[in-house]
């Protein structure tokens, strides 16, 4: 249990780490110190839930029909090695530096609104939380909530990392360079998973 708890926890930490507009627009709530703990709250709530209903989901689905379980594992594993393929394309570009606009404090309204549909619309949420993670938790069954768990508090400690600990990375990731670091970092972690599990099969 322990085993599919921590796989969990660093299954989504290596998931969520890839740069997108969710996390992009967390770091920048963090650089200035606008409603951090709100948006944080949000987007790890947010992928409690679709995380649960991938773990859930996913099990009923392959007690009914088990050849579905190798099915979402190939195409998991396949989805990750495009995935990792993008993060590389994107480092060739040279990364991307972030800085937090000028401009008055938005309310928290207004905030939380941004977050939720920068979260809900983007359909690589969907295919991280519901798919991914509910096909590679059946893989630790019985202990599949577990790792649904640990992929929860991965998803919390992420956003709580970056919402809380942006200030102190700014002047890093003031630098495109980090920027390239990172998402050759994100890269082999995708295509480490991806090997993980055709190996595994």
């Amino acid at each position: 249990m322990l085993a599919a708890l921590i796989a969990g926890h660093l299954t989504a930490l290596s998931l969520i780490a890839a740069i997108g507009a969710q996390n992009a627009f967390v770091l920048r709530q963090g650089i200035r110190r606008e409603h951090v703990l709100p948006v944080v709250l949000a987007c790890a709530v947010s992928d409690a839930i679709l995380i649960s209903a991938g773990v859930a989901g996913f099990g009923t689905l392959s007690a009914l029909a088990p050849w579905i379980t190798s099915a979402m594992l190939y195409a998991g594993a396949a989805f990750l090695v495009v995935y990792g393929a993008l993060r590389f394309k994107a480092a060739l570009k040279g990364g991307e530096a972030l800085r937090p606009a000028a401009g008055t404090v938005a309310t928290l309204s207004a905030t939380l609104t941004t977050c939720l549909v920068l979260t809900w619309a983007n359909p690589h949420v969907y295919l991280d939380t519901v798919v991914l993670i509910g096909a590679i938790s059946a893989q630790y069954s019985p202990h599949s909530v577990a790792f649904g768990i640990g992929a929860a508090l991965g998803s919390l400690v992420f956003f709580s990392a970056l919402g809380f600990g942006a200030r102190l990375l700014a002047p890093l990731f003031s630098n495109p360079k980090a920027w390239v670091v990172l998402e050759v970092v994100v890269g082999l972690t995708m295509w480490t998973i991806a090997a993980v599990l055709i190996l595994g099969a």
